[in-house]
């Protein structure tokens, strides 16, 4: 009699209690039915508790009395759980109701993680038409370590995208509190490391934007291109360190190699100059960098270069209200012209 994976869906929760009910009942109301629900409040100042309190014993609840952000509430949802497959879903996110049961389908003991894509969705669940990974890109499969060490990336999901090893986990965990507040980049840099990765090429799982959201964007600001600064930063030193333990030496053009990075760099530099993390960074070589990464190395045919290419024009040259409206269209899919639908 073939024994079936436990699987522990972790519900990572802060003053959230308006998504809250959905994500716990989306963990709940699965069509799979050898499933934990742990959910993890950390601190919140809402009514999340009370809403966490109306499930009883539906699930197993864990309260810190102390805020300490992404990792901790992590760590403390992995240091009770029981399954061989861990999901650590967003407390403003959700599952469709057939998520684990098709991730089941797919597991095999040796992976490290099977990911999957997700359906982006409004505050009230509207779809905004598009899925991530954006662009058509597949997500990556097989070696994905390989990938890591060759490129500096590969394409993922957010957190709720993921179903991870048991197993994987525990060579990493806990998470260090250096990364409090990027776990779920911790954990996309190091998993792939401890074994192959199966991809699933349909939405699992809904990512919900809205204006309280830290990482999706529905509008573009500098403190949010700042962070994603500071964040993939600290992701290629840990990266380094990894590339370092396996003694693999890591390409001297890896930034280059990465090209949505420059994407990154340029806004941020735009749109807030004094506080952009890399303070050597200049207009004209970000230019011309960003528009070399795309040609010798970004996945996209000749003419999704040419427009990106003349992206870096745009925002790189135009008065900052202009560059703002390209820099709007690129990492706010669902504002962009109908015409420019084809790039999301």
């Amino acid at each position: 009699m073939e024994i079936k994976p436990l699987v522990s869906i972790i519900i990572n929760n802060y003053n959230y209690e308006r998504f809250l009910p959905e994500a716990i009942d989306s963990a709940l109301n699965q069509t799979y039915p050898h499933t934990e629900v742990i959910v993890v409040d950390d601190c919140s100042t809402d009514h999340s508790r009370d809403v966490i309190a109306s499930y009883s014993d539906r699930i197993i609840s864990i309260l810190h009395q102390e805020n300490g952000k992404q990792a901790a509430a992590f760590n403390s949802g992995f240091a009770i759980s029981r399954g061989d497959i861990i999901i650590f879903l967003d407390s403003d996110d959700y599952l469709f109701p057939h998520a684990v049961e098709r991730i089941v389908s797919v597991w095999k003991p040796n992976l490290a993680k099977v990911h999957y894509r997700l359906a982006v969705v409004d505050s009230n669940r509207q779809p905004l038409g598009f899925s991530y990974p954006q662009g058509g890109a597949k997500l990556s499969s097989g070696e994905v370590w390989k990938t890591l060490l060759e490129v500096g990336s590969y394409a993922g999901v957010a957190t709720s995208g993921n179903a991870i090893n048991r197993k994987a986990l525990a060579q990493v965990f806990p998470i260090p509190d250096k990364y409090k507040l990027t776990g779920d980049d911790y954990l996309s840099t190091l998993i792939p490391f401890y074994g192959e990765v199966a991809a699933i090429e349909e939405p699992l799982a809904a990512y919900r934007i809205h204006t309280s959201n830290q990482w999706a964007l529905a509008t573009v600001t500098g403190d949010h291109f700042h962070r994603f600064i500071r964040h993939y930063l600290q992701k290629y030193e840990l990266l380094e360190k990894k590339a370092k333990e396996l003694d693999h030496k890591l390409p001297e053009d890896l930034e280059l190699r990465t090209y949505w990075f420059w994407w990154i760099r340029l806004a941020s530099l735009r749109l807030g100059p004094q506080k952009h993390p890399i303070a050597s960074e200049r207009l004209f070589p970000l230019i011309y960098s960003g528009i070399c990464s795309l040609w010798k190395y970004s996945h996209f045919n000749w003419q999704k270069r040419l427009v990106f290419s003349l992206w870096f024009f745009w925002v790189g040259l135009l008065p900052l209200p202009l560059a703002k409206v390209g820099i709007t269209w690129l990492f706010v899919p669902y504002k962009r012209p109908k015409i420019l639908q084809v790039f999301s």
